[in-house]
């Protein structure tokens, strides 16, 4: 690890990830992150350091290089500054028993603590400081208490990994080293599988270990982790309302595509790193990265009237605007899901008869009973207009955002594939809320809440509601919110045109 002879490929910037969702991080991101840290805690030999989710131990490995170097001067013999450093300095949890291995191998250079190779002199067991151990799952009423993990799926024998992570299965984690840290950094396992199976629901982990990391009180906390908390997520509602109010958050670098951090590996939503000082209080300072585009501003998480973090920093100065005027958000009159009761799986049938009604639905459109109704009867006889609950692209921006809207005529449902914007008193007006819908503002303003194809009525909270007496384009929003040459050409950026009478 500290030969400085000829050259030797790092074997950890191309090792194969575990999963989509233990993820190995690049030794460069790495440093990208721990330059984050102030550069005193180098030449502090008294500083410790955590990584609860180890996988290849490049974090430790990594920070032992700094350490290395900034502790020349106290201890200047090599193998003395190295066995205080990995006995005194590093710690690590392991998620697997090999990735345990592999963490020991690539920090101690070899794969047992006290063995052979090792460059440490210190340990007297095989696992040093970083550690494994097989934890079982808490079951109450078919979850595990600690991460939600299903009952079911989980309750496995001795030859399969229990995915129950030592560092967020206990309510005491400063006993595991008995001691407190000065930092904890780490890329935690992303989340859960919730069924088992390809295309089921997965529950976040994520989280998990950045609260249980704050509940140890560190002075610096470093993690990175998707995006998608920023404005969504299944289960995060909690944890994004305390950490957009944490103003000891004070460096956010966001990601939009997730493979410039990851090569290979796309997230939805992106992902960040963040900076957490627990004796610091501000506003943040954001580092927005799309492409080879960058920018960086000073704000606070949470913008007047948002419940959610906006992760671009050119569009703050257009949501300051619009929320000054204090109008109500369009989302009052967006449906949640299942605006008529019915699932995506409804049985349709090909033929009406006196007492059906047409239903939009996918993958097939139909006729259902109206007795079948068991939500907002009265639309079925109104004007309406329905657009897709969920719609994804991937590649560069410019995007459509939103799939296009279409008039549900009186005597007409749908399934949960759509939501229901209105109702409306008549078509005049269902054609007005279509061409708001197509303006690239109106997407644009669900751009900034929707971090991955779902879209859901939260996505719409930022757009303002208008006059649907009268016909809507961007070059009347514009005038009216007092939008820049330079505000309107990064809308224009982001959203790609969609025509109001386009098929």
């Amino acid at each position: 690890m500290f030969n400085s002879g000829s050259y030797n490929p790092d074997v950890l910037t191309c090792i194969a990830n575990l999963s989509s969702d233990e993820i190995f991080t690049p030794p460069q991101l790495v440093n990208r992150i721990l330059d984050l840290l102030p550069t005193n805690l180098w030449s502090d030999k008294n500083a410790t350091f955590l990584d609860p989710a180890c996988k290849s131990g490049v974090f430790l490995r990594e920070i032992a290089k700094r350490l290395d170097k900034g502790l020349e001067e106290q201890i200047p013999d090599r193998q003395k500054r190295i066995n205080h450093i990995f006995k005194n300095q590093l710690y690590g949890l392991a998620i697997t028993e090999l990735t345990a291995l592999l963490s020991r191998r690539s920090v101690y250079c070899s794969k047992t603590a006290n063995g052979k190779y090792s460059v440490c002199e210190s340990f007297d067991d095989s696992q040093g400081n970083i550690r494994f151990k097989r934890v079982e799952h808490t079951w109450e009423n078919g979850r595990c208490s600690y991460c939600g993990a299903n009952q079911e799926n989980y309750q496995r024998g001795a030859e399969l990994e229990t995915h129950a992570y030592q560092f967020i299965h206990t309510d005491n984690p400063e006993e595991i080293f008995k001691m407190k840290f000065d930092v904890i950094i780490g890329n935690p396992p992303y989340q859960l599988n919730d069924r088992g199976g390809i295309g089921t629901s997965a529950i976040p982990l994520y989280h998990s270990f950045v609260e249980q990391a704050m509940r140890m009180n560190p002075r610096y906390l470093t993690m990175i982790i998707p995006s998608r908390w920023f404005a969504g997520g299944k289960g995060l509602d909690d944890f994004r309302k305390k950490m957009l109010n944490d103003r000891r958050i004070s460096k956010i670098v966001d990601y939009f595509d997730s493979t410039q951090c990851f090569p290979g590996v796309d997230i939805s939503g992106g992902v960040c790193y963040f900076l957490w000082e627990r004796d610091r209080q501000g506003d943040c300072n954001v580092e927005s990265v799309r492409g080879e585009k960058r920018t960086t501003m000073t704000r606070p998480l949470l913008e007047k009237r948002c419940d959610s973090f906006i992760r671009f920093n050119e569009a703050i100065s257009i949501v300051r605007k619009i929320v000054t005027r204090e109008e109500p958000a369009i989302d009052r009159i967006i449906s949640p899901r299942k605006p008529f009761g019915f699932s995506s799986l409804v049985a349709v049938k090909d033929k009406t008869t006196a007492d059906s009604v047409y239903i939009y639905a996918y993958p097939q459109n139909g006729y259902i009973k109206e007795n079948q109704v068991t939500q907002n009867r009265n639309w079925v006889v109104k004007h309406k207009v329905y657009i897709a609950k969920a719609y994804g692209e991937r590649g560069p921006f410019p995007y459509l955002v939103l799939a296009k809207p279409f008039i549900g005529k009186p005597g007409t449902c749908c399934s949960e594939t759509y939501l229901v914007v209105g109702p409306f008193s008549s078509t005049r007006q269902c054609n007005n809320a279509i061409a708001y819908v197509c303006t690239r503002l109106f997407r644009f303003l669900v751009l900034l809440k929707k971090n991955t194809q779902n879209a859901p009525r939260g996505v719409y909270s930022l757009v303002p509601m208008q006059d649907f007496s009268e016909p809507w384009t961007d070059e009347k929003l514009y005038e009216k919110y007092g939008l820049t040459e330079g505000e309107i050409a990064f809308i224009e950026s982001m959203v790609r045109p969609m025509e109001a009478n386009d098929e």
